[in-house]
């Protein structure tokens, strides 16, 4: 592979929380070097086979983002491999760790290595397949979780499929704890939540629609929480969405659990007020909260309480989105949109680059084990060019994702990406 010299960037170093202009020497799809801005680079471009003048622009990790939706095998009119990858690329993210409910469940090594297999294959982005924590999401047979583990699973979860047995939870999480594995949980009273479509309170009223309380999270939350105090597993929220929620996992932390969690670019960018007239773009799992709980979730990224900054990329087709709100499937589409979304919260004030490159590629990183998400010599050279200033309207038809099921259509954002880079290899370049 030939060497590559980005040169005059804005560097968003998350490990160190700093933002400084400088270069990345690029050798054997590694990072070789990092010059800052002082650094007399004309050597390097001499031996630098090729040379890219970013026009002091953005230079950050790859993003990588927990819980997309590939809906292959079984769902390919919703989104597959090729079309998800094409979208990753050019929404930054050059890790997706794809979830296992997909139709069938990824619970065997035979369908993990499939989207192992087909991911490497047709995606230009790397996969990292997490497999299912209960045969079929059933919740009542733990799957082979060692199996799983050697055919390549970074985590386990029935993701919105809640283990409602304790006593099957309790026990796949001692065996997952035995491995060293992960367990990703989906923090919601199964009960409490079924049917849900709006989170409880006036809006919900006037609108005639089934409600979910917050407290369904926070019940949610403190019953997984207590399985983690029991078994000692490696423990990750998937979605916190509300205030209520925000002490019982501060107590976790403070305990010295192994837990950490993530929240939804949706729940940090979109109140219960968006869905407006029955919009159904709007309608994801869980639903979207009331203003106070998104500024509660921004300062919990803020402070660092809250870890992961992720898409939830779920897509839908049309047919089962145009229905009425109560009937229409939940989930959006986000690998194109992280990114713009994100910028909302830098332009807002709530945050800085280095801190929302965190939550959006370092933290993911080290939780799953893999490597990227920093800027250090060694590294890959996952690389995200982005102008973070740059205007434009949403237009839904323009997205790569097979499904155009965003909240964000026809809505001025800011921020884009650039060029994108996996393994020293530009994957993506905006014309």
């Amino acid at each position: 592979m030939a060497d590559l010299l980005l040169t005059n960037a804005r560097l968003i170093d998350p490990e160190a929380g700093t933002e400084t202009l400088g270069s990345i020497l690029i050798k054997d799809g590694r990072i070789n070097e990092v010059l800052t801005q002082n650094t007399d680079i004309n050597e390097k471009k001499l031996t630098a086979v090729n040379s890219v003048d970013c026009g002091g622009k953005c230079l950050a990790p790859g993003i990588v983002d927990i819980g997309v939706k590939v809906c292959e095998p079984g769902e390919r009119h919703k989104e597959s491999f090729r079309t998800a990858g094409l979208a990753a690329a050019a929404g930054g993210v050059t890790t997706m760790v794809t979830r296992p409910d997909t139709i069938p469940t990824i619970d065997t090594p035979e369908t993990l290595e499939f989207s192992k297999r087909r991911g490497s294959e047709i995606a230009p982005v790397r996969i990292a397949p997490m497999a299912s924590l209960t045969k079929g999401r059933a919740g009542r047979e733990m799957v082979e979780m060692g199996f799983l583990m050697d055919a390549g699973a970074v985590a386990f979860s029935d993701g919105d499929n809640v283990v409602s047995d304790n006593k099957v939870l309790s026990r796949a999480m001692t065996y997952a704890r035995s491995l060293g594995a992960l367990v990703m949980g989906h923090p919601q009273d199964p009960v409490l939540s079924k049917g849900g479509a709006v989170t409880s309170g006036k809006f919900a009223t006037l609108r005639g629609l089934p409600a979910v309380s917050p407290m369904a999270e926070r019940m949610g939350l403190e019953r997984d929480l207590a399985l983690v105090e029991m078994t000692g597993v490696r423990y990750h929220a998937d979605q916190i969405s509300t205030a209520v929620a925000l002490p019982v996992l501060e107590r976790a932390k403070a305990a010295g659990f192994d837990v950490t969690a993530g929240v939804s670019i949706h729940h940090l960018t979109l109140n219960d007020l968006d869905v407006g007239d029955y919009r159904t773009f709007f309608k994801v799992k869980p639903p979207l909260r009331s203003e106070d709980d998104r500024m509660a979730m921004v300062e919990a990224v803020a402070s660092g309480l809250i870890d992961v900054i992720c898409s939830m990329h779920t897509p839908q087709d049309e047919e089962s989105k145009r229905l009425p709100y109560e009937e229409a499937a939940s989930g959006a589409v986000a690998l194109e949109t992280l990114l713009p979304a994100a910028m909302r919260l830098l332009h807002a004030g709530a945050v800085d680059l280095p801190t929302l490159w965190r939550a959006l590629s370092l933290n993911p990183a080290k939780r799953l084990g893999l490597e990227g998400g920093q800027l250090s010599v060694g590294a890959p050279a996952d690389l995200v060019l982005f102008d973070p200033d740059a205007p434009f309207v949403m237009d839904r038809e323009t997205l790569r994702s097979k499904s155009k099921n965003t909240p964000f259509d026809g809505q001025r954002m800011q921020g884009r990406v650039l060029r994108t880079f996996v393994g020293g290899k530009e994957v993506y370049t905006r014309a």
